[in-house]
């Protein structure tokens, strides 16, 4: 009799365990659902509907952009970690989401183990504008007038604890200089303000201020990394024009919950890569300011570890603190 229940119980497991093969054989078989931690309109916005488009084709199933704006990106991530691991909902993090959020509050959700990476997407340069008017055609030239006229000057960001938030902040300590911080729900108003000059400076990504560089409604003044944009060879670092230490990277990346069955990230990872190789993808994300950038799941966990390690120490030192 304790035989038969073996048998029963054994028989059970493998078909539940073939039944399982086989539902992700199919993956997927209904719409996914791809998070983005920010407002319509945004950087991240646009990038998540230009990858999302390439990847539905490729997987021949809906992928829809679902926004959810809050926290810095602490409202999605939190909702993504909570959703059933299956793969029908993934986050586009980026580097608010994964690295500067643990540095800055106590969260909900932990990067690193609440999550599995899928791919990275991509980065941009964070790319330090000024208003046009203002009287300076460098970095130097702005911290010339900064020192010249301390607290008169005004910068703006996509809020506490944002990139452009954490770049200003490092430049300020770099220069010994002091700017009047505007935090802005987002990146779109903050950009909107600077070029009507009601703020004068921003650090925004290269994606987000693109079109206003194109059109001349804002002045570029320096890369804030460690190199060049090769979107924008001209432009010269920070580091160049003798400003050490603001280097900030914003990166994008697509996540699924932890524990999401292995053959169903391989098969997100596979789209993703195979939409990144997509000449057209590839011209439509570099128009926009963004530089394809892939890497291996284990790379990835390394690189998130490492971001905060740096963000945490940008932190302590210009003693941020959050909304």
């Amino acid at each position: 009799m304790q035989s038969s229940k073996r048998l029963l119980l054994c028989s059970i497991a493998i078909a539940v365990s073939l039944g399982s093969v086989s539902a992700f054989g199919a993956f997927p078989d209904k719409r996914i659902s791809l998070v983005v931690p920010t407002a319509a309109g945004g950087a991240n916005d646009a990038m998540a509907r230009v990858v999302g488009q390439a990847m539905s084709t490729i997987l021949n199933q809906t992928i829809v952009v679902d926004n959810k704006a809050g926290a810095n990106g602490a409202i999605a991530s939190e909702f993504v970690m909570r959703a059933p691991p299956d793969g029908y909902t993934l986050l586009l993090g980026y580097v608010a989401t994964h690295a500067m959020n643990p540095a800055l509050q106590k969260l909900r959700y932990d990067p690193v183990k609440d999550f599995v990476p899928v791919g990275m997407v991509g980065s941009s340069a964070t790319v330090m504008v000024v208003n046009p008017n203002l009287k300076a055609n460098d970095a130097k030239g702005v911290v010339t007038l900064l020192k010249a006229t301390p607290g008169k000057i005004s910068y703006a960001s996509a809020g506490n604890g944002t990139a452009p938030h954490f770049a200003a902040e490092m430049f300020k300590l770099s220069t010994g200089t002091e700017m009047l911080h505007v935090p802005y729900k987002g990146s779109a108003p903050a950009i909107n303000d600077t070029v009507a000059g009601q703020t004068q400076v921003m650090f925004p990504s290269l994606f987000t201020a693109m079109p206003q560089l194109k059109n001349g409604k804002l002045k570029a003044v320096g890369i804030a990394g460690s190199k060049r944009s090769s979107l924008m060879p001209e432009l010269p670092t920070l580091k160049e024009q003798g400003i050490d230490d603001v280097d900030v990277s914003q990166w994008y990346a697509i996540f699924a919950p932890a524990n999401t069955p292995a053959p169903v990230v391989e098969a997100l990872n596979k789209a993703l890569n195979q939409a990144l190789k997509d000449k057209a993808v590839v011209q439509r994300l570099e128009g926009q300011g963004a530089e394809v950038t892939t890497m291996s799941t284990a790379q990835m966990r390394t690189f998130i570890q490492e971001e905060q390690v740096k963000w945490k120490k940008v932190v302590q030192a210009a003693k941020l603190k959050a909304d």
